[in-house]
């Protein structure tokens, strides 16, 4: 066990870091108090000498130890990689210094918490940047094309960003996934759940568009609207759409007031064998739903949306939320190194089974749309993602309050992190569905 555990690049990087930061330690405190560097000046010579000595012994560390192999010629070691390990190391400290400790600062995280969260998010840039750039040598050519192509796929953590042709998405142009399912299950019904917090202006609206698009595609659904402890007119104009559409539902939200809780609710209730989280104010499009209710046909047992990759868009998205929406997909994306970029959007479908294995959910706020899709990650599910639009709301008060929130999702993803590096599997899934990939080319 130690043995594998020690053979993890990841850990390696880590311990070889916290080898460094020893003689970074030890380095600075033989300067001062045995070579007397004691006056302001030569204290901050002394800081700024073993600072650029640690950075060095943990290039050579994790060259040897973590990315052994490449070229080892002086030139390339001491005009390229040293310098590249430079700005990866000062990139990382400055966006600690100058972006992430002052954002959290802002949304009033204890700076504890702020700074382990700056200790953990240095560390992935550096990481990141040092794997992908710094210490990245070409692969040795190798016959063997098979193993080469089989390398290209990482299931189930997940099936690579898709993209549209009609009906259909593809990996790449040239690519297609063809999925074998031995006793996969069709999505017969398909569950649209929509929390909803005084919406009297929009939730109507709403639930017409996504009834008329799925009648349209002949499409066997429900909507379940969840009425969050409303205090307008929400359950008035429910009852309303309720007797008009046999498709739709509602029901009153039976734990205290929160969208994470609304969410929990209808998850417990939905009679579908696959459920999409929808938003009530209508900034979901309801074609993408659809997209949605075809790739779960095609056996993926999630599919996340994005704004933000290619063919995805946003309309009038408030500059303040948006920047900060970036950074905490980045965050979210270093930490567990996904190439998907959306995690903190609700608007999301998972299978039933997915739903039954990553219960209980812990969350009772936003904060639920990250703990859903990184549980779901870790413990092994396929996933797939597609480009949606967005559209920001026109009725009512986005219930999203970015500085009550911050430390909600700070915790839900270190909780989803340590379950991830230390649980040992225990959460992840026993059996997974019988689906094999194998490639074709168009």
């Amino acid at each position: 066990m130690l043995k594998k555990l020690f053979q993890k690049r990841v850990l390696k990087f880590l311990l070889g870091g916290g080898v460094a930061a020893a003689f970074n330690l030890l380095l600075i405190s033989v300067m001062i108090e045995w070579l007397e560097f004691n006056t302001p000046l030569l204290r901050n010579v002394a800081n700024t000498i073993s600072i650029e000595l640690s950075l060095i012994l943990s290039f050579f560390i994790y060259r040897i130890w973590v990315w052994p192999g490449g070229v080892w010629t002086v030139q390339e070691v001491l005009w390229k990689q040293l310098p590249l390990y430079h700005i990866s190391a000062g990139t990382a400290v400055i966006s600690r210094i100058f972006i992430v400790f002052p954002l959290l600062d802002w949304l009033g995280v204890n700076y504890a918490v702020n700074t382990l969260a700056g200790i953990l998010l240095s560390a992935a840039i550096n990481y990141s940047i040092s794997d992908r750039l710094v210490f990245k040598h070409k692969a040795k050519y190798t016959k063997n094309l098979s193993h080469v192509e089989s390398s290209k796929l990482h299931y189930p953590e997940g099936l690579a960003p898709s993209r549209r042709d009609e009906r259909n998405f593809y990996l790449t142009k040239t690519d297609k996934i063809v999925l074998s399912k031995p006793g996969y299950c069709s999505v017969d019904l398909f569950s649209i759940v929509i929390p909803a917090h005084n919406e009297a202006g929009g939730i109507a609206k709403t639930v017409q568009l996504i009834s008329k698009m799925l009648d349209e595609e002949h499409i066997f659904y429900e909507i379940l609207v969840v009425n969050d402890n409303s205090s307008d007119r929400t359950e008035k104009v429910l009852q309303q759409v309720s007797a008009e559409n046999s498709h739709v539902c509602y029901i009153n939200n039976y734990y205290p007031n929160g969208f994470g809780f609304a969410v929990r609710c209808g998850l417990e209730n939905f009679q579908g064998d696959a459920v999409v989280i929808v938003m009530a104010d209508n900034s979901d499009a309801p074609e993408n739903i659809v997209d949605y209710y075809y790739k779960l046909q095609e056996g993926y047992e999630c599919v996340f949306g994005s704004r933000f990759m290619k063919e995805g868009r946003v309309v009038n998205y408030p500059t303040h939320k948006l920047v900060v929406n970036r950074l905490a997909n980045l965050f979210v994306q270093i930490i567990f190194g996904l190439k998907y970029n959306d995690t903190t959007n609700a608007f999301k479908a998972y299978r039933r089974e997915v739903i039954e294995g990553i219960f209980p959910l812990l969350s009772h706020h936003f904060n639920l749309t990250v703990e859903m899709p990184l549980k779901a990650i870790v413990r092994g599910y396929s996933y797939t993602t597609v480009p949606i639009t967005w559209r920001n709301r026109q009725t009512g008060v986005s219930k999203l309050k970015i500085k009550e929130m911050g430390s909600r999702y700070l915790f839900i993803v270190l909780y989803v992190f340590l379950e991830k590096m230390l649980s040992r599997g225990d959460y992840v899934r026993k059996q997974p569905l019988a689906t094999t990939v194998r490639r074709e080319t168009r």
